[in-house]
């Protein structure tokens, strides 16, 4: 009688970006599946979230291929997941230096290794796309639309986005572009939270603005579904499926933090750009990026956020599983409970 035994193959992972915001809720999600995961990081980056004894760190140099080939030398993944990356900078050179060209130096190492991956996923932005389809009524923006980047973040995302796009060899990579993500650990939407609990609550512009959202599991969701089914070469846009006004979600913070008095400041855009403008200037001076600066100046100026998430659905088997009201109730919960509110 002959025996086959079942043998279990545990599936590698590399997460760049782990200590950050959506990275370490990809890590976490792995070791929920039983994978060999690998957080890599900065030296200096905080564990903050990455505290269970399953994790492997690994640090990587994004800025030289030279020193990824050496750091990675030995090491065989069968997915990796490159979540790393800024959303704001004082020098807007910067988003190029770390968004493209760290993208470029991570690609090129895993090539000159032969790393022999089954998909490499790419966390871009909706950002790529800047402000199109803006007459009204909006439309979703899809992924045949031309994109128009108008910030330097944007564009940083997007230039690495076209350079996997020309790769000449083989290469399985994926491409994620969520919109707004917000959940528990994020910090920018986390500001207007705090805001409202001080009593204010600032929006910028007259003209009709929509809006999306993407909660952070849902994101992770994708990550993974990407992992098992993207298509080489393919983007997926990544919302919850909705579309919403710009008041809806301070609304739903206010509920949640027990509808605190406010005023509400409904400004001209040209007071956002003055905002903006001397924010950046003062971000110069301190050395300390402000959270309203030029880029935020056109992202809060633009009004049409709506996405075509369908390629997602039928090709991924994507279904959100968090609208807005249910993830900012989890997210205010959670802020809660760490202390931030």
């Amino acid at each position: 009688m002959h025996f086959i035994s079942k043998i279990n193959v545990v599936m590698r992972i590399l997460v760049t970006g782990a200590s950050g915001f959506i990275g370490s809720f990809i890590v976490e999600e792995a070791l929920r599946r039983g994978m060999e995961t690998w957080a890599a990081m900065r030296g200096s980056s905080s564990k903050q979230f990455l505290k269970d004894e399953r994790i492997n760190f690994i640090e990587l140099n994004l800025s030289s291929q030279q020193d990824l080939e050496r750091q990675l030398q030995g090491h065989e993944f069968d997915y990796v997941v490159h979540a790393a990356g800024v959303t704001k900078c004082l020098d807007k050179n910067d988003f190029f230096r770390i968004n493209t060209e760290g993208t470029k130096n991570l690609v090129r190492a895993l090539l000159a290794l032969k790393m022999p991956l089954k998909r490499f996923v790419y966390v871009s932005s909706l950002s790529v796309f800047g402000a199109i389809r803006e007459k009204q009524p909006y439309e979703d923006i899809r992924e045949d639309d031309t994109p128009q980047p108008n910030t330097a973040y944007g564009r940083s995302k997007l230039e690495a986005e076209q350079w996997l796009d020309a790769l000449s060899e083989e290469f399985p990579y994926v491409v994620l572009r969520p919109t707004g993500v917000y959940g528990p650990r994020e910090r920018d939407y986390f500001l207007m939270a705090k805001s409202i609990k001080q009593h204010s609550d600032f929006a910028v512009g007259f003209k009709r603005q929509d809006i999306t959202f993407v909660y952070v599991l849902d994101v992770v969701q994708a990550v993974f579904l990407a992992c098992e089914k993207g298509q080489t070469g393919r983007k997926y846009f990544l919302s919850d499926g909705e579309v919403y006004q710009s008041t809806t979600f301070s609304d739903l913070i206010r509920e949640e933090l027990g509808h605190p008095w406010w005023i509400r400041i409904k400004a001209p855009v040209w007071v956002l750009r003055v905002v903006t403008f001397l924010g950046d200037k003062w971000g110069h001076i301190t050395g300390k990026i402000t959270a309203l600066n030029n880029d935020k100046y056109h992202i809060l100026k633009q009004r049409n956020w709506r996405c075509d998430v369908e390629p997602a659905r039928k090709e991924l088997g994507y279904e959100p599983h968090y609208q807005l009201e249910e993830g900012v109730k989890l997210s205010i919960k959670w802020y809660k409970e760490n202390g931030w509110l």
